[in-house]
């Protein structure tokens, strides 16, 4: 249930994102879901490896419900991970910004001394 809210607010600030730099909000919507589920299941899988190789019987009493630590860590891990992708995301547009030619409109007008 947390791993929803969690997909539905990233969702909203990557769609959030877009807007504010004129991209299309559902991509990187969808991109933002992409990511949190991804990592989620590459720490799962981690883990699941670790278990299995560690205690192999241990990997057939796994409880896949409730809250646990190993689902604490993981959601805070995923949640970083979108963060930071979310940063990189939001400075690379800033440095796309167009600048606008400030000097050169100022000098409209003004005669060239020689």
């Amino acid at each position: 249930m947390l791993s929803i809210f969690i997909l539905i607010v990233a969702y909203r600030y990557y769609a959030q994102l877009a807007e504010r730099f004129g991209k299309t909000k559902w991509q990187y919507g969808v991109l933002a879901i992409g990511i949190y589920l991804g990592t989620q299941l590459l720490l799962g899988f981690g883990y699941g490896m670790y278990l299995g190789l560690t205690d192999p019987e241990s990997a057939e009493n796994v409880n896949y419900t409730g809250f646990s630590g190993v689902n604490m860590v993981g959601w805070l891990i995923s949640i970083v991970v979108v963060w930071g992708v979310y940063k990189f995301l939001e400075n690379k547009f800033i440095k796309e910004r167009p600048v606008k030619p400030i000097i050169e409109i100022e000098e409209i007008g003004k005669t060239t001394e020689q």
